[in-house]
């Protein structure tokens, strides 16, 4: 019999949901016994249901090609085979609400890449690294709940992933003003490869809805504290950014000018992001790089088809940090969009509620 915790993956055809599949084949901890996606999938085996659209380097996982899929509305059913489950569904922001509570109500905890709940106030939005101690605000969410072990806790948009924690770690020892982000972001945040969308090949689109928003106030919330049962948002800095798509399949790549209210030594910054760990490098958690973030010296890196891969995909690359004629400094960094900043990142918080004990065995 398997020790490890049984997961469901809600929304398992599509490409997040393929990315927490693949990563989760041979995982020491979590077992995928239970894939549940739309109506039209439900009762096909996974490797039907996916036919021709598996979307990932690597091949489909022989463990889960036989698996039948269930109908991801059918939450008893499926809440009722499963220690846990992580959400990648494909529907609106008030129907994604309502399901991943609806789940959470079975005792089930979920564990969502999805959006719709990072502002809903007593539901953790962390990166494990930055902020694990917002899982605390779980036992204010099982209140409004009336669970005794389900909760809803989400990661943050992939978006900030490649400056929010460079950020993170300069503000423990720095006050950072305001800064300036452009992201350069891959198509694969849109679910696509370049068969499904050859209009972006040679083509950049200056507009992904609502991703700017996102990259401005996520952050905030990440660097936020909890007061009274909620997370309050930080106050700063202030952040504005613009989203750009371009013809990348995976990483995003950032663009960041910032400024300090007292200039710091490039070595110090340097120094300081590169040693910068937290709760995942404490306990060793199975995901958890060894070095989060790494500063590379070449004035062309980091570059997406060289560095996108680094630990893995978890771990995060900087680099071309300079003083700047209008801001105190300007830096290049890299983050893989669909390991780090959805599927991986999702993964990882996972293990860090397991290892908090906020998910365990039914």
């Amino acid at each position: 019999m398997s020790e490890k915790l049984k997961v469901g993956i809600l929304g398992g055809t599509g490409m997040v949901g393929q990315r927490f599949i693949s990563l989760l084949e041979n995982h020491p901890w979590f077992e995928v016994v239970t894939i549940a996606a739309s109506p039209r999938s439900a009762g096909k085996t996974y490797e039907e249901a996916i036919g021709d659209r598996w979307k990932m380097d690597t091949p489909m996982p022989e463990a889960v090609k036989k698996i039948v899929v269930k109908d991801v509305s059918n939450v008893e059913e499926v809440a009722s085979t499963v220690d846990f489950v992580f959400s990648a569904v494909d529907m609106t922001k008030e129907e994604i609400k309502v399901i991943e509570e609806a789940y959470a109500k079975t005792e089930t905890p979920v564990v969502s890449n999805n959006s719709a709940h990072r502002w809903t106030p007593d539901v953790p939005m962390v990166i494990p690294e930055v902020n694990a101690e917002h899982t605390a605000v779980i036992a204010f969410q099982k209140k409004r709940l009336g669970t005794s072990r389900g909760f809803v806790a989400v990661k943050p948009n992939c978006s900030i992933q490649s400056y929010a924690p460079i950020f993170s770690a300069w503000k423990r020892h720095f006050e950072i003003t305001r800064s300036v982000v452009t992201t350069y972001q891959a198509i694969s945040g849109a679910g696509k490869t370049f068969k499904d969308w050859p209009e972006m090949v040679g083509n950049i689109i200056p507009y992904i809805g609502g991703e700017e928003e996102k990259s401005e106030k996520e952050p905030l919330r990440i660097w936020g504290k909890i007061e009274n049962g909620v997370i309050v948002p930080a106050e700063g800095p202030i952040i504005t950014s613009q989203c750009i798509r371009v013809p990348v399949l995976n990483g995003h790549t950032a663009a960041v000018f910032v400024d300090f209210k007292e200039k710091p030594a490039k070595e110090d910054l340097i120094k300081i992001a590169t040693s910068f760990s937290g709760e995942p490098q404490k306990l060793n958690l199975p995901s958890a790089p060894k070095q989060f973030i790494r500063y590379m010296e070449e004035d062309n890196r980091p570059q997406v088809t060289m560095d996108v891969d680094y630990e893995h995909g978890m771990g995060i690359s900087f680099g071309r940090l300079r003083e700047d004629s209008i801001f105190t400094y300007k830096f290049v960094g890299l983050s893989h969009n669909t390991v780090r900043g959805a599927a991986g990142g999702a993964v990882l918080c996972a293990e860090l509620l397991k290892a908090q004990g906020y998910i365990t065995a039914k």
